[in-house]
């Protein structure tokens, strides 16, 4: 009987692809927001996982693609990112990612009442500044703190800066893990942080089963797109059956069928597009668990307008040991 061969790499809490797993699970979900925005636990209803892919106005409008994004009971939609390395200008990145976020349900004829409550989590494992406390929120208030409006929040938490007794301190030591002897000694009273330690081993384990494991996660991934793509289809193909019934004969059927055309040209485009970029992103998440992923490689992946080409690579992607290795496949 063969042997397995252990897998001697560590995939950290941290990194793009564990921590975006992690988020998969509803009680790391549901434990991890009560800890940060410091609701308790039985009043969060629901946390649901929605599309990181920020819709985009025109083909010249700069792409958004989030780490994280959630619905907090029904009514507040969440943002969390994993930044491991400083970048500049991450204030402004931030501010535009909340920003999206907030207009991004809002189309020409909706009310103002569609807007949820955004908010953004930003995990930043370098010093942001000079403060000696690792969890800050920022509102929109004025010079008395006069609040103006609770519509947009943003949360800065500091890994690297002194632990101070509160609730995310176990999430803190959580992230900060780096290697097997400090996952297995680990223990916390927070459900949330041990569900979390769990998922971390279970990413861990032999390189066959973690092989094996990382393809149900992808294929859960993959569901989930074809779910909201179904949706999206049927509303629109319901839509499209409402602007038929409309229709009247003559020159108005004409134009009308024109822009109907020309719309559904346009959506299916969209759509087109926004399977490109599960797919990259899919890319991505598997190789992330090796580090930093290199500029040519990026360059390259987001150049391949070829969808099956990008399947074959990220079916791929899960079994290489190194960049260079997948430099090969994509030749």
């Amino acid at each position: 009987m063969k042997r397995r061969r252990a897998w001697k790499g560590f995939l950290a809490p941290k990194s793009d692809l564990a921590f975006k797993e992690l988020m998969r699970n509803e009680d790391v979900r549901k434990n991890f927001i009560s800890s940060v925005l410091d609701i308790p636990l039985e009043e969060i209803q629901s946390v649901r996982l929605e599309n990181t892919i920020l819709s985009r106005r025109g083909r010249q409008e700069k792409e958004c693609v989030l780490d994280v994004k959630m619905l907090l009971n029904g009514d507040r939609r969440i943002n969390v990112e994993m930044q491991i390395r400083r970048v500049a200008y991450w204030d402004k990145r931030s501010l535009y990612y909340l920003a999206k976020m907030y207009t991004d349900p809002l189309f020409r004829g909706h009310p103002y009442d569609r807007l949820k409550k955004c908010i953004v989590i930003d995990i930043l494992d370098f010093d942001w500044d000079d403060s000696p406390e690792y969890h800050r929120v920022y509102g929109l208030r004025d010079e008395k703190g006069e609040l103006y409006s609770d519509q947009l929040e943003i949360h800065i938490i500091e890994l690297k800066k002194e632990l101070t007794g509160d609730r995310l301190d176990d999430w803190i030591r959580l992230f900060q893990i780096g290697s097997r002897e400090e996952l297995e000694s680990m223990r916390s009273e927070n459900a949330g942080v041990q569900a979390a330690l769990e998922e971390v081993k279970a990413m861990n384990l032999f390189r066959m089963a973690k092989l094996r494991y990382e393809e149900h996660l992808k294929n859960q991934r993959d569901l989930w797109a074809m779910e909201v793509a179904a949706k999206e289809d049927g509303w629109k193909a319901g839509h499209a059956e409402g602007l038929e019934a409309g229709r009247t004969e003559g020159h108005a059927e004409g134009r009308a069928e024109g822009h109907a055309e020309g719309r559904a040209e346009g959506r299916a485009e969209g759509r087109a597009e926004g399977e490109l970029q599960h797919s990259r992103q899919v890319i991505y998440d598997f190789l992330g668990r090796l580090g930093d992923i290199p500029r040519d490689i990026r360059q390259r992946i987001e150049e391949e307008q070829d969808l099956d080409t990008l399947k074959r690579w990220y079916l791929h992607a899960p079994q290489i040991n190194s960049f260079d290795e997948f430099r090969r496949d994509l030749k």
